[in-house]
Protein backbone atom coordinates (compact mmCIF):
# COMPACT_ATOMS: atom_id res chain seq x y z
CA UNK A 1 0.00 0.00 0.00
CA UNK A 2 1.64 3.06 -0.86
CA UNK A 3 2.65 5.75 1.65
CA UNK A 4 -0.37 8.27 0.61
CA UNK A 5 -3.06 5.75 0.87
CA UNK A 6 -1.75 4.57 4.63
CA UNK A 7 -1.97 8.62 5.65
CA UNK A 8 -5.32 8.70 4.15
CA UNK A 9 -6.50 5.09 6.08
CA UNK A 10 -5.13 6.69 9.66
CA UNK A 11 -6.38 10.10 8.83
CA UNK A 12 -9.92 8.46 8.43
CA UNK A 13 -9.58 5.53 11.52
CA UNK A 14 -8.77 8.73 13.67
CA UNK A 15 -11.67 11.02 12.66
CA UNK A 16 -13.45 7.82 13.47
CA UNK A 17 -12.17 7.28 17.15
CA UNK A 18 -12.62 11.30 17.69
CA UNK A 19 -16.54 11.64 16.56
CA UNK A 20 -17.15 7.75 18.66
CA UNK A 21 -15.65 9.34 21.77
CA UNK A 22 -17.73 12.79 21.42
CA UNK A 23 -14.55 14.83 21.80
CA UNK A 24 -15.92 16.77 18.95
CA UNK A 25 -18.75 18.81 19.46
CA UNK A 26 -20.35 22.04 18.89
CA UNK A 27 -18.74 24.45 21.60
CA UNK A 28 -20.01 24.38 24.85
CA UNK A 29 -22.10 20.90 23.99
CA UNK A 30 -22.36 17.68 25.64
CA UNK A 31 -24.92 14.59 24.15
CA UNK A 32 -25.84 12.00 26.60
CA UNK A 33 -26.77 8.94 24.62
CA UNK A 34 -29.86 7.05 26.63
CA UNK A 35 -30.94 3.49 26.47
CA UNK A 36 -33.95 2.00 26.98
CA UNK A 37 -34.73 -1.89 28.30
CA UNK A 38 -37.17 -3.68 26.36
CA UNK A 39 -39.23 -6.69 27.45
CA UNK A 40 -37.29 -7.11 30.33
CA UNK A 41 -36.04 -4.86 33.32
CA UNK A 42 -33.10 -2.94 34.97
CA UNK A 43 -30.94 -4.84 37.09
CA UNK A 44 -28.38 -2.66 37.95
CA UNK A 45 -26.65 -1.53 34.82
CA UNK A 46 -28.35 -4.64 33.06
CA UNK A 47 -30.91 -5.29 31.05
CA UNK A 48 -32.36 -8.57 31.09
CA UNK A 49 -34.30 -8.05 27.78
CA UNK A 50 -33.21 -5.86 24.71
CA UNK A 51 -31.24 -3.01 24.80
CA UNK A 52 -32.72 -0.08 22.09
CA UNK A 53 -32.02 3.76 21.68
CA UNK A 54 -33.64 6.12 24.07
CA UNK A 55 -33.39 10.13 23.74
CA UNK A 56 -30.36 12.02 22.96
CA UNK A 57 -30.28 14.71 26.07
CA UNK A 58 -28.17 17.93 25.31
CA UNK A 59 -26.87 19.94 27.28
CA UNK A 60 -25.17 23.36 26.37
CA UNK A 61 -23.06 25.20 29.09
CA UNK A 62 -22.36 28.89 28.94
CA UNK A 63 -19.73 29.86 31.03
CA UNK A 64 -19.55 33.24 30.04
CA UNK A 65 -23.20 33.62 31.21
CA UNK A 66 -22.99 30.31 33.97
CA UNK A 67 -25.78 29.10 32.79
CA UNK A 68 -27.23 25.56 30.91
CA UNK A 69 -29.25 25.30 28.30
CA UNK A 70 -31.15 21.44 27.47
CA UNK A 71 -33.06 19.68 25.25
CA UNK A 72 -33.72 16.26 23.42
CA UNK A 73 -32.57 16.12 20.11
CA UNK A 74 -35.06 15.79 17.52
CA UNK A 75 -38.17 16.29 19.91
CA UNK A 76 -40.64 18.74 19.94
CA UNK A 77 -40.60 19.02 23.80
CA UNK A 78 -39.63 22.13 25.14
CA UNK A 79 -35.91 23.15 26.27
CA UNK A 80 -34.93 24.18 29.76
CA UNK A 81 -32.42 26.61 30.58
CA UNK A 82 -30.92 26.63 33.99
CA UNK A 83 -29.50 29.77 35.57
CA UNK A 84 -27.18 30.52 38.48
CA UNK A 85 -24.77 28.01 37.73
CA UNK A 86 -21.15 26.87 38.32
CA UNK A 87 -19.72 25.91 34.59
CA UNK A 88 -16.03 25.02 34.64
CA UNK A 89 -16.73 23.46 31.22
CA UNK A 90 -18.90 21.83 28.97
CA UNK A 91 -18.36 18.62 30.94
CA UNK A 92 -17.94 19.96 34.46
CA UNK A 93 -21.25 22.01 35.91
CA UNK A 94 -23.24 21.87 38.43
CA UNK A 95 -26.71 24.12 38.44
CA UNK A 96 -29.62 24.78 41.07
CA UNK A 97 -32.83 23.01 40.27
CA UNK A 98 -35.30 25.94 38.33
CA UNK A 99 -38.86 25.29 38.89
CA UNK A 100 -41.33 25.76 36.22
CA UNK A 101 -38.34 23.98 33.82
CA UNK A 102 -39.01 21.17 31.68
CA UNK A 103 -37.96 17.70 33.84
CA UNK A 104 -34.28 16.25 32.39
CA UNK A 105 -31.52 13.49 33.37
CA UNK A 106 -29.48 15.82 35.79
CA UNK A 107 -29.00 18.82 37.14
CA UNK A 108 -24.68 18.41 37.41
CA UNK A 109 -22.06 16.80 35.06
CA UNK A 110 -18.91 15.57 36.33
CA UNK A 111 -15.95 14.65 33.82
CA UNK A 112 -18.81 14.61 30.40
CA UNK A 113 -21.61 12.51 32.55
CA UNK A 114 -24.40 13.40 34.12
CA UNK A 115 -24.72 12.65 38.11
CA UNK A 116 -27.48 10.79 39.28
CA UNK A 117 -28.83 12.72 42.70
CA UNK A 118 -31.90 10.66 43.75
CA UNK A 119 -32.81 13.95 46.13
CA UNK A 120 -33.24 16.09 43.54
CA UNK A 121 -36.02 16.05 40.78
CA UNK A 122 -34.30 14.20 37.37
CA UNK A 123 -35.58 11.43 34.83
CA UNK A 124 -34.12 8.19 35.18
CA UNK A 125 -32.00 6.77 32.81
CA UNK A 126 -29.31 4.21 30.99
CA UNK A 127 -26.78 5.65 28.83
CA UNK A 128 -23.75 4.19 26.49
CA UNK A 129 -21.24 5.78 24.66
CA UNK A 130 -22.13 7.48 21.27
CA UNK A 131 -20.52 4.69 19.31
CA UNK A 132 -22.43 2.47 21.07
CA UNK A 133 -26.11 4.24 20.37
CA UNK A 134 -25.39 4.77 17.26
CA UNK A 135 -24.76 0.73 16.65
CA UNK A 136 -28.14 0.07 18.76
CA UNK A 137 -29.70 2.63 15.99
CA UNK A 138 -28.74 0.61 13.24
CA UNK A 139 -29.80 -2.70 14.79
CA UNK A 140 -26.41 -3.81 16.11
CA UNK A 141 -27.03 -5.18 19.93
CA UNK A 142 -23.21 -5.67 20.81
CA UNK A 143 -24.42 -6.02 24.75
CA UNK A 144 -27.09 -5.32 27.08
CA UNK A 145 -25.31 -2.97 30.00
CA UNK A 146 -25.57 0.50 30.31
CA UNK A 147 -22.05 2.00 30.56
CA UNK A 148 -23.60 4.76 33.04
Amino acid sequence: MPLKWFAVLAVAVFTIVVWASDKISYEGERTVYSVRCEQGVWEGWRCTGKLVVGDRYRFRASKSRQEVIYWIVGSSAASGKYTDCKVLDRGNWTCPASTGQPATIAHEMVQGRPTRDESRTVLPFHAVPKWQWWLLDAGLQVTHTAAY
